[in-house]
């Protein structure tokens, strides 16, 4: 038992001393932002104060809250660090929620306001950002809550279950776990409206509607289609989505204005779909898959062996 607490011991200093030590470097870090840019710019007016807002977002309440984090773990009080970190840990979330809109805004304003780009310049051109630009330190607070889970966990996983502390870290655990989770669905929703505004951008005029709320997008690739009676296979291209499953071919190369777009074929719901592997268990050249709606069967198939059994993985699992 004595083994086992100093060997707890001595790993959870070494997290304590690794948390401190990137902790200083993150304030610093943040300190430029707020200093160089928020501060001057709130003094100056170069930017309307609803516009520093958007592109700023909490970030002033951030490092100060991470200002005194940083303080509390100097002390050695991580108890009572921990406690006031977890009050402020949902700016994090807020961060994350308005971090599209501040890079949209920091776009406009640079190409708008001439007085800000110059601003931007002569700030990021102080030996202090050694060549940063304010771009790159935007993001360092969602980078940084990644970082906090890890620590968090790590020292809790090294604290006497029966210490004051421990109650303190498995708070701070779950607290950061669920901003995190907070945090990523904002990143994967983002993720997923740009692959359906680009997949709209592909298809040909606007008959079938891709952008729709609660629509995921999973995957796209060619496949060959077997028609019914003995013709020659058809290659598609197809975009399988949470709720349908899109058949599309290219348009013609020399047409004006839509040489680069595809045309859709057909939307098949997957709310009636059965999936079934038809050849493509073995080992053998590629495969083909048996799709069955209420009104049609769609044979679709692949040489490669990898290729059918993907398929087949996403299309059972969007169905379900």
């Amino acid at each position: 038992v004595e083994e086992q607490r100093a060997r707890w011991e001595r790993k959870r200093n070494r997290t304590a001393k690794e948390l401190l030590e990137t902790e200083h470097k993150y304030v610093e870090q943040m300190d430029l932002v707020v200093t160089f840019f928020v501060t001057i710019l709130k003094a100056k007016g170069t930017l309307k104060p609803a516009v520093l807002e958007t592109i700023f977002g909490p970030l002033e309440s951030i490092y100060s809250a991470s200002h005194v984090l940083s303080l509390h773990l100097e002390r050695g009080n991580l108890a009572s660090g921990l406690e006031h970190f977890c009050q402020n840990v949902d700016l994090y979330g807020h961060y994350a929620e308005n971090l599209e809109q501040a890079n949209k805004t920091l776009k406009e304003q640079l190409r708008k306001n001439k007085s800000f780009r110059r601003f931007k310049k002569l700030q990021e051109n102080r030996p202090q950002f050694q060549g940063r630009k304010l771009e790159d330190l935007l993001p360092l607070p969602l980078q940084r809550l990644h970082q906090y889970k890890h620590f968090f966990r790590d020292l809790l996983e090294n604290t006497s279950p029966d210490s004051a502390e421990h109650q303190k870290l498995a708070k701070a655990v779950k607290s950061v776990s669920e901003v995190s989770r907070w945090v990523q669905d904002i990143i994967d929703n983002r993720e997923n409206s740009l692959q359906l505004l680009r997949v709209q951008k592909l298809l040909k005029g606007q008959k079938t509607q891709v952008l729709t709320p609660g629509r995921w997008y999973i995957r796209e690739g060619w496949l060959l289609v077997v028609p019914s009676k003995g013709e020659e296979l058809k290659r598609r291209m197809f975009f399988l989505f949470s709720d349908i499953l899109i058949a599309t071919k290219p348009c013609h190369p020399l047409h004006p204005l839509n040489s680069n777009k595809l045309a859709s074929q057909a939307v098949y719901p997957l709310h009636q779909c059965i999936v079934d592997k038809v050849f493509g268990h073995t080992q053998s050249q590629g495969g083909l898959l048996s799709l069955s709606f209420p009104h049609k069967t769609l044979l679709l198939m692949s040489s490669d062996q990898q290729d059918i059994n993907d398929w087949y993985r996403s299309l059972t699992a969007a169905v379900r």
